[in-house]
């Protein structure tokens, strides 16, 4: 099977290319030379570079020591724990030595996008990949719970989900707290108003627009609180 690559920033690599003033050819010598890719050309590079494919892992750490530039340089935004690794510049082989799982697992676990760590295992992670809490959210696969939580939240009281939810993210109560309380008050009013307009042809839409972003509006109010 092959990995899925990187979300590879093709401009940037473009730019950051000549910003040092190197033709693509320069780029591929480097990398054939540096990294042992011989099958790396000026058209490899330049196809990178118009965005028609993407490096895979070991070419983009290559394609960054050539241009003088860390992986993340390269990057979009990461999403996977696999992206985010890369992103990193660290290897698969540290990553599972320094959180205490086998290599192989390891591996397994970023094929298949679903990390399996324990408590200890998961901070350490965090650490490591300098994640922030709605990363790592992402990464260890609880946004799904997290809407879930949050839309209970907004619903019905707020306060007995506090717990729950921080036990899913990596946040202290005060930060969960008033994103909670402001995401409650703002859907409540919503459906206040729905009830009062209701003869407006508002039969819930704006309920329901907000419930389908309460996980983007809660990491944005989370944000806030913490400014």
């Amino acid at each position: 099977m092959s990995q899925p690559t990187p979300p590879f920033n093709a401009l940037a690599a473009r730019r950051l290319r000549e910003a040092l003033g190197m033709a693509p050819g320069h780029v591929a010598y480097g990398i054939r030379a540096g990294f042992g890719l011989a099958h790396v050309t000026p058209d490899t590079v330049t196809a990178w570079e118009r965005g028609l494919v993407a490096p895979t892992g070991g070419e983009l750490t290559a394609l960054a020591g050539a241009l003088w530039c860390t992986p993340a340089e390269l990057l979009g935004a990461a999403r996977t724990l696999r992206e985010h690794r890369l992103a990193r510049g660290i290897a698969s082989e540290d990553i599972a030595r320094a959180v205490g799982i086998e290599h192989r697992a390891y591996l397994q676990m970023e094929e298949r996008d679903a990390w399996k760590g324990n408590e200890r295992q998961s901070a350490t992670l965090a650490r490591l990949l300098d994640l922030s809490p709605e990363a790592f959210s992402t990464v260890m696969g609880r946004d799904d719970r997290l809407t879930e939580l949050l839309t209970f939240a907004v619903t019905a009281r707020w306060q007995p989900y506090v717990k729950p939810i921080a036990k899913l993210v990596p946040l202290a109560h005060r930060h969960i707290e008033p994103a909670l309380e402001s995401l409650h008050e703002e859907y409540q009013g919503r459906m206040a108003a729905t009830l009062v307009w209701g003869d407006s042809g508002d039969t819930g839409e704006s309920g329901r627009a907000f419930l389908a972003e309460i996980r983007s509006l809660f990491w944005a109010r989370v944000g806030s609180n913490q400014a």
